[in-house]
């Protein structure tokens, strides 16, 4: 709806319409703050009312003067947004149910859910399901207040089937939470007991989004898993490594359904806003000669339906608010001001549900909308005045416009730039229109045809695999992205960054600076092994073991020889693992060797597994937790990887390497219980190096494996010690006093909130002569061997 062409009624070009961005900013930010600030409601009403009175008074008093209008405006603003979102944190302190979860209640309840359920697991923590709902019902009172619902235990996965508008009774444990928009969680386990069903509209809403997963069914995985979520926003299925190329190449936002698909869609009913009151006007409506204003009522609701059946997320919100504004003014002749609209929905959607503030997705969308209606048009039109065609202009000036609006938000969240952004998005428009008509014309078919709607989804899986495999081979370029500061100040040097690229362009058009530029960026995205080590440093030569960093979690690489590796554990997060592996020139891994069954250690497995030759994969004899063996499993089996158990007293080599399993020595008893203290622990030795691996085993483990230190005389007196259980304060310290390490490394991540490593852990440590290194603080860590002296490397990312 809100193209960046103009229209030819328009040829003065008039100035943009700026009345309400200044309102708007003014909403957002005064919401922001406030919701922000903490308790204290009673202030900030206070304040709010205090702000409606001065800007009424400055409104009588100032006139006609139209300074004093927008001064009193914004005024109005900030008062309108304190008091907004005043009473939405009110909500959450309102009522008895706060009192409970304060006091970690066990209570009975009436709920409504609002949100559809997602599944979700993370540090070794069984399965568990999260739905967002509103109690109705405390106690015997009646309220109203937001809380989070956490589904455990076996029947955890029967709540996933549940609709938006189910009311439900349950029992379970409150406990507070801590900012958010939410009062406090539940606790329950057990299935979900329904009270009323999903209402009408939730009900179709809910059976055209399986109809569309049934659609799907027949194709690849990867289409399977993403054409439900570009077209209703359904990701459950988007596989780890998937989602890691998304995030790599900045294409997130075609996982999850956007305003994108709004846009879209209304265009094929509208046509282009530009030209929707002139007699060139597009679309089906003026194909089958319908009135504007009828037209109107169909795109809005159109835009209704769009938001049940996509579900009311952040993106999707701003771009219905903003389309509703936009055939608003088609309905009553008015000219079309995109920016206006994007302003005017920003506001209204701020004072309606003032959360929206704080969310990062919505933010996303505001500025990538901004940019395609302010940098766009310009840079396109510079482009073709220096000869670019049209159609060509117009998609990378959008492309780059959205890319340098959205660039320093996607800082503040994860401390990285992509530096394949721009083209990957560029390159995957052209299909996200036909992948998004073919789905949504799938989950249309469905209830009449399932024949049907399987042909269409067939034939959407075309543009979306072109998605997939460009996402993916973008991902894989070993200079797909560049670590950059994060939070705010990171936000503002890109910012400035971005100002200076945007201002010396110009420069661009010497041909010898043109080619150099390209050159060099060639060279940054594909960096070649001779001239990154020759810049960086890494990976070091006679390298025999790198513990990689990868946030709080495992993952170690053994060298056994150019291009081949042991490795130990995949860590949390493939992407950070297959970067490290890459920089390594790992193609081949004869044993992939987890230690225990805990998300920290192996969801990182799809990295290691990525365009490698792996022999084998070895686990521990305890499939605990459950889940997690599971989604080892389904990984080892998609890639046709075998499956192995660490046998007691097992013992393998490669080549001059050879190691040994010293832990666990038969089944578990009741003192050495538990997932960690199941952890493979290991003995590697190689020519003038002996090294300990000792997974998360805590004491009672650590205990025990001190009854075979005679067994294993080359465990006294080691070379390298991975401390267990990433440093943390369960260690036994006879164990650590007899192993006494030259060098100690310890993998963690930085800021964790676990503590590791713990202070006592460390001072034994050093009391024992061991140098102690951290992934924390020095990042990848090589330990090397150069003519029999040991020393290490270290690798900041």
């Amino acid at each position: 709806m809100s193209g960046p062409g103009a229209g030819a009624e328009e040829q003065g070009k008039p100035p943009p319409d700026l009345r309400l961005v200044g309102p708007a900013l003014v909403v957002w930010t005064t919401t922001a703050v406030v919701l922000g600030a903490g308790p204290g409601a009673v202030l900030r009403v206070v304040a709010g009312v205090a702000a409606v009175v001065c800007g009424a008074v400055l409104l009588l008093w100032s006139g006609r003067r139209s300074r004093g209008r927008q001064l009193a405006g914004l005024l109005l603003s900030v008062g309108a947004a304190a008091l907004a979102a005043t009473l939405a944190t009110a909500d959450l302190h309102r009522g008895p149910l706060p009192g409970l979860a304060r006091r970690q209640a066990v209570v009975e309840a009436r709920l409504t859910v609002t949100r559809d359920p997602r599944e979700g697991a993370g540090g070794g923590a069984a399965p568990y399901v999260v739905v967002r709902a509103t109690v109705d019902q405390v106690e015997g009172m009646s309220v109203r207040t937001p809380v989070t619902v956490l589904a455990e235990g076996a029947e955890a996965g029967r709540w996933l089937a549940l609709l938006p508008s189910t009311r439900l009774a349950v029992s379970g444990r409150l406990r507070p939470v801590e900012g958010g928009d939410v009062a406090a969680l539940l606790v329950v386990r057990g299935p979900p007991q329904v009270v009323t069903g999903p209402d009408t509209v939730q009900r179709a809403a809910g059976a055209l989004r399986a109809g569309l997963r049934s659609a799907v069914r027949p194709l690849e995985p990867d289409p399977r898993a993403l054409l439900p979520g570009l077209v209703v926003g359904d990701t459950s299925a988007v596989p780890p490594d998937l989602d890691e190329a998304f995030k790599a190449t900045d294409l997130a936002h075609i996982t999850a359904v956007s305003g994108a698909n709004l846009s879209i869609i209304l265009v094929l009913l509208v046509g282009a806003a530009a030209r929707a009151r002139t007699v060139e006007r597009g679309g089906l409506a003026a194909r089958v000669g319908l009135p504007l204003r009828v037209t109107a009522g169909g795109g809005a609701a159109l835009t209704v339906g769009f938001v049940i059946l996509c579900r009311p997320d952040p993106s999707v919100l701003r771009a219905a608010g903003t389309g509703l504004i936009m055939l608003l003014a088609l309905a009553t002749g008015r000219r079309a001001a995109p920016l206006a609209a994007l302003a005017g929905a920003t506001l209204l959607l701020m004072l309606v549900d003032p959360w929206l503030a704080l969310s990062y997705g919505f933010a996303l969308s505001a500025m990538a909308t901004a940019g395609l209606l302010t940098l766009g048009p310009r840079w396109a039109e510079a482009l073709t005045r220096r000869g670019w065609p049209g159609w060509a202009a117009e998609a990378l000036a959008c492309a780059a416009a959205a890319q340098v609006l959205c660039g320093p938000l996607l800082v503040v969240k994860a401390a990285r730039v992509s530096l394949v952004a721009i083209p990957c998005n560029l390159l995957a428009e052209a299909a996200v229109a036909p992948a998004t008509l073919l789905g949504f014309a799938a989950l249309a078919a469905a209830p009449v045809s399932m024949a049907v709607a399987e042909f269409l989804a067939w034939l959407a899986s075309f543009p979306t695999d072109w998605i997939i495999a460009l996402a993916r081979f973008a991902a894989d370029l070993p200079g797909a992205e560049v670590a950059w500061p994060g939070g705010w100040g990171g936000a503002v040097l890109l910012a400035a960054v971005s100002c200076a690229a945007v201002a010396c362009l110009p420069v661009l058009r010497h041909p010898a600076v043109a080619v150099l530029l390209a050159l060099s960026l060639l060279a940054v995205l594909l960096r070649p092994a001779p001239l990154t080590r020759l810049v960086t440093g890494w990976p070091p030569d006679h390298w025999r073991v790198v513990m990689c960093s990868v946030g709080q979690g495992d993952a170690e690489v053994v060298s056994a020889g150019p291009g081949s590796a042991l490795v130990i554990d995949a860590g949390p997060d493939p992407h950070a693992v297959n970067r490290c592996l890459r920089s390594l020139g790992v193609v081949r891994i004869p044993l992939l060797l987890l230690t225990h069954d805990h998300a920290d250690h192996v969801e990182g497995l799809p990295g290691v597994l990525h365009d490698r030759q792996v022999g084998a994969i070895e686990t521990t004899p305890s499939q605990d937790p459950p889940a997690e063996w599971a989604r080892i499993r389904r990984w080892a089996g998609q890639a046709r990887v075998p499956l192995l158990t660490a046998a007691p007293g097992e013992s393998r080599g490669l080549g001059e390497l050879h190691w040994q399993v010293l832990w666990p020595d038969g089944p578990l008893d009741s003192a050495v219980r538990g997932p960690n203290n199941a952890s493979v622990a290991l003995l590697v030795t190689a020519p003038g190096l002996r090294m300990a691996f000792l997974g998360d085993l805590e004491p009672p483990a650590q205990s025990r494996l001190m009854e075979h230190l005679d067994a294993y005389p080359g465990l006294r007196h080691l070379d390298v010690l991975k401390v267990a259980h990433h440093g943390s304060a369960k260690q036994d310290p006879d164990l650590i006093r007899a192993l006494a390490p030259r060098l100690a490394l310890i993998s963690c991540g930085a800021g964790n909130t676990y503590g590791h490593p713990a202070p006592v852990t460390l001072a034994l440590l050093r009391s024992l002569g061991a140098t102690v290194l951290r992934t924390d603080l020095q990042g990848d860590l090589a330990v090397l061997d150069a003519g029999g002296r040991l020393s290490v490397a270290t690798h900041e990312r």
